[in-house]
């Protein structure tokens, strides 16, 4: 079970890397085909399936430079093939506009391992607080 928890860390590394660094190919293989992303409590939209959430990113953030910190994982495996996970965030996403957001809060996440791996099942946003600040009027 340690080395299943363990893969499920790495996974959710991996997700964070991708994401600050625009791997959008690298980042597509992290999650099942009928992945649902609900972002709606932060002011996103829910996502169904990977290339529908993939173009959503794209959207929102492929000109913002982002900084993801996930923390304190409480991972459960619920099978050979399925886990629940619920992560601590901290991010930072800097606009091109000069628009900057601070949020804390849960990632609240279902896994699935198929063909030897874990992948993204599904994944819902909560934030506790989030700073916003605007670019400088000149």
């Amino acid at each position: 079970m340690v080395d299943e928890i363990d893969a499920i860390r790495r996974l959710k590394a991996r997700y964070f890397r991708l994401m600050d660094t625009k791997d959008w190919v690298g980042m597509r293989e992290l999650f099942t085909d009928d992945v649902v992303i609900d972002t709606s409590e932060s002011g996103g939209e829910v996502a169904r399936g990977a290339d529908e959430f993939m173009a959503f990113l794209r959207e929102a953030l492929g000109d913002a430079v982002t900084v993801h910190h996930g923390h304190m994982p409480e991972i459960d495996v619920t099978s050979e093939t399925t886990a629940t996970g619920i992560w601590a965030l901290n991010d930072i996403i800097i606009w091109s506009s000069g628009m900057r957001l601070d949020g804390y809060g849960h990632y609240h996440e279902t896994y699935e391992k198929s063909d030897g791996e874990w992948r993204i099942k599904s994944s819902k946003l909560t934030r506790l607080h989030t700073d916003f600040t605007m670019p400088e009027q000149p």
